[in-house]
């Protein structure tokens, strides 16, 4: 195990929720107890009572709006109430271990809206986006799906206020595999240079041959470990010009925080630099985008500063 796992192991160890933190110190100390696990429902609990419930003040929404032919191509557009124009664009992929997910978890859920709502009121323009899922789907559809994504805030955000030479793509768990397996394969651009301003990784895996795959990544991925390299995002990562911003959870699984080091290092050998990192702590796998659009700014601040500086 490397020193910077063996360093963030130690600090989940330590009483970390106990320290002064934007985090609610109940909600710190019921994560601790979780465990670096992935929990969704006990997650949405504790975040749920934080979040805010339709209708919402200040936004207007274009809901399921077909992107694409297959049933599941379908995406959310949050709006200011106020005509604008020239917002740079977020779209966010939600996970659900490629089997799995919606772009709402559940029609009355707060969740994903609470990071639309959060784009909205710093000045961009939501996009959500679901795609399809495995095994009816496997390896490239996630990829292909945000292509198409891509391709329509290309040609249909701007009349929604949004500036479409300001895309920035952000995804979750398996959404974030799907943004990486975007942004490294060109082959699937429909897009010049695959528009985008920036790209943005929570919690994902991006060498699938540095340990077996689970079930679920089998389901999308295939079952011929021979396969794995051209399907890895970790090479086409160190060859992409598009700014790169990578986060895992300190009470994320292991391999998750595992994979974020090793994309860390590998950038950081690139003559544009390092990718931006961050383990953010005492948050867990889900509770990273629960938490959007509440008191806890830590990892939306440094989406911010990310956008602002480009790097």
């Amino acid at each position: 195990m490397s020193k910077f796992v063996l360093a963030v192991a130690a600090v989940i160890a330590a009483p970390s929720w106990a320290a002064e933190s934007p985090m609610p110190p109940d909600i710190a100390r019921k994560l601790a107890e979780l465990g670096r696990v992935v929990d969704p429902e006990a997650t949405a609990k504790l975040y749920a009572p934080l979040q805010q419930t339709e209708p919402y003040f200040g936004v207007r929404i274009e809901r399921d709006l077909k992107y694409a032919p297959y049933e599941r191509n379908l995406l959310d557009v949050f709006m200011p109430l106020a005509t604008t124009s020239g917002r740079p664009v977020l779209i966010f992929v939600h996970g659900g271990a490629f089997v799995r997910g919606n772009k709402r978890r559940t029609p009355d859920s707060p969740f994903y809206d609470n990071i639309m709502l959060w784009a909205v009121r710093n000045g961009f323009i939501g996009v959500n986006m679901t795609y399809r899922l495995a095994p009816q789907f496997p390896w490239p559809a996630g990829a292909e799906d945000v292509a198409a994504a891509v391709q329509w805030v290309s040609k249909e955000i701007t009349e929604r206020g949004g500036d479409p030479s300001r895309v920035y793509l952000m995804g979750h768990s398996a959404g974030a595999v799907h943004v990486a397996s975007y942004v490294s394969h060109p082959e699937f651009y429909k897009v010049k240079s695959g528009g985008l301003k920036g790209a943005i990784m929570l919690s994902g895996v991006y060498d699938l041959n540095a340990g077996p795959l689970n079930a679920p990544e089998r389901s999308y991925f295939g079952n011929d470990p021979s396969r794995n390299s051209g399907e890895s995002s970790l090479p086409g990562l160190l060859q992409t010009t598009i700014p790169l911003m990578a986060v895992a959870a300190q009470l994320d699984p292991p391999r998750f925080v595992e994979q974020l080091e090793q994309l860390k290092a590998a950038t950081c050998k690139r003559p544009v630099g390092c990718a931006r990192t961050l383990v953010l702590p005492q948050h867990s796998h889900m509770s990273e985008v629960y938490s959007i659009n509440t008191n806890d700014t830590r990892l939306t601040d440094q989406i911010l500063d990310f956008v602002k500086t480009g790097k």
